[in-house]
């Protein structure tokens, strides 16, 4: 599946005004449904369908392992997936959370509740922040990574690293929380370490960003962006660390103990 598609666009300026092709991201439902089940109606970017689906329901709560998924069945041509679980698998699908919409621009679309946000994942014990010198070499590992950004433009991405550094996945969506639900979806089904690891987003971090990491036990988030109000919250009493504005040759710390800089 294509990421983008070609457009002909009307490119003005003071100079006047050209016809030319151009490149626009794909956007597209994906129905996912566990065992006959309508779970969530995803906007995203075609392609890594499974990772995303596996990170999605990962993330969210509804189910704790990847292990309990028996079979994953692509619909193409109904841009749905089929998810089916063991006979043993602890699911209660009447409980679902989730309306059967979520937009691109925001995970949390359609909870019924504030309440239903804060999944009980528990807390990650205190790490040291990884060294500066890796932090600042991230940004341009992730960019290298993202061939359909530099087509469109318009593509988020997010990127999986080891605590040196080291790129262990990147995938791109129109969505900030698919594409992290597609490197966590990776990381389960290839059996990456995480306990150490850094989440490096393109854009902004927000709350649900950071629950999304806490469920896949990723101790570092890393934004080229800002984090909300509620991100940083969240770092201090989840355990995590929170980079923001990570732009070589500097970044910001949201999580550090103020008390061991005053």
């Amino acid at each position: 599946m294509e990421a983008s598609r070609p457009v002909t666009i009307c490119h003005s300026s003071e100079l006047g005004a050209t016809e030319r092709a151009d490149f626009v991201v794909v956007e597209e439902p994906l129905e996912i449904r566990i065992d006959g089940h309508p779970v969530a109606v995803v906007m995203r970017t075609p392609g890594n369908d499974q990772e995303l689906a596996v990170g999605f329901l990962i993330s969210e709560g509804i189910i704790g392992m990847a292990e309990v998924i028996r079979e994953i069945k692509s619909d193409p041509e109904a841009n749905r997936l089929l998810i089916f679980l063991h006979e043993n698998a602890a699911v209660d699908l009447t409980q679902l959370s989730r309306h059967l919409y979520a937009a691109s621009s925001c995970g949390i679309c359609g909870k019924k509740s504030l309440d239903a946000i804060f999944c009980a994942f528990p807390p990650i014990a205190r790490r040291e922040s990884p060294a500066r010198g890796v932090l600042l070499a991230l940004p341009a590992r992730l960019r290298a990574g993202q061939p359909s950004f530099a087509t469109t433009g318009g593509l988020h991405a997010a990127g999986l690293f080891d605590e040196d550094g080291n790129l262990l996945c990147v995938f791109e969506d129109v969505g900030r929380h698919n594409a992290v639900d597609k490197v966590i979806g990776h990381a389960l089904m290839n059996q990456l370490e995480m306990a150490n690891s850094i989440l490096l987003v393109s854009g902004r971090v927000s709350f649900e960003i950071m629950q999304k990491a806490l469920a896949a036990r990723i101790p570092t988030i890393a934004a080229i962006s800002a984090p909300s109000s509620l991100a940083v919250d969240f770092a201090k009493s989840s355990g995590q660390r929170l980079i923001g504005f990570l732009r070589p040759p500097s970044y910001n710390d949201y999580s550090i103990d103020a008390a061991l800089i005053f």
